[in-house]
């Protein structure tokens, strides 16, 4: 992935409470360095590290945050996952595998919106992702109130411990930030009006008009009500409008030169 901003600002820290998000016995720093990216790419920054297999701090982690080294300054590390989690009131563990143990499952979409419920409310938050080669253990996910599995292929459903994080950190993102599912960047120009589109109309049934364009005489009604359907389906922006009669414009000419 490029290290180019997904975004013309970069995300702040979310104002009010946060999940902690907790790496239990993480292997490689560049993961728990692309663990911290993910997470801050979303605002969080309430990052906990049990047991790292190489230590901490790791020069590697460092390297590989770019950018969101502050996330693992302000790390907090811990010896057991139960510590990691004495003060959390509710928390879910991250993993793929049904282990044959009672517990309510949910997408990372469901997970993070009761996330939001729960820290609205004054809560505290704990998701747990395990470590790189097996993820979390029984003993692990035992201490989680919930468990979130990402409906993946269920030949492959290994997923890499920063993307697991990613997804998560995206879904609460969701569930507190507004952002238009759809925006359309209109290039210094704004959206033609009614009136704009009607004069393009025009404008192309006279062209057409005299260049005999509408025959025979008996569909020529018909066919100006479709090229008038046309104008009124295409979303059109002024220079669109602009650079359209300048077409018609231009071949006119050409037509008078000829």
């Amino acid at each position: 992935m490029s290290d180019a901003p997904m975004s013309d600002a970069p995300q702040a820290a979310q104002s009010g409470p946060t999940p902690a998000f907790v790496l239990v016995r993480p292997q490689m720093g560049e993961n728990i360095g692309a663990a911290a990216r993910a997470m801050w790419n979303f605002g969080l920054d309430r990052m906990r590290i049990v047991a790292p297999r190489d230590g901490w701090p790791n020069p590697n982690a460092v390297a590989m945050a770019s950018g969101a080294g502050r996330v693992l300054d302000e790390a907090e590390l811990f010896g057991t996952v139960r510590e990691a989690l004495a003060d959390c009131d509710y928390v879910f563990a991250t993993t793929a595998r049904m282990r044959g143990i009672t517990k309510p499952v949910m997408t990372p979409e469901r997970a993070m919106e009761h996330a939001r419920a729960i820290t609205a409310s004054g809560g505290k938050v704990g998701v747990m992702f395990g470590p790189e080669r097996a993820g979390l253990e029984n003993e692990d996910v035992v201490e989680a109130n919930a468990i979130i599995t990402v409906p993946v292929n269920p030949d492959f459903p290994s997923i890499n411990l920063a993307q697991a994080v990613l997804l998560n950190a995206y879904e609460w993102g969701r569930q507190t930030t507004e952002v238009a599912p759809e925006v359309v960047d209109l290039a210094k120009t704004v959206w033609a009006g009614h009136l704009e589109v009607e004069k393009l109309g025009d404008h192309y049934e006279e062209i057409l008009e005299t260049s005999g364009f509408f025959f025979p005489e008996d569909k020529a009604h018909s066919m100006k009500l479709n090229l008038r359907n046309l104008w009124s389906r295409m979303p059109m922006t002024r220079a669109d409008v602009q650079m359209l009669h300048g077409v018609m414009r231009q071949m006119k000419r050409w037509k008078e030169r000829g």
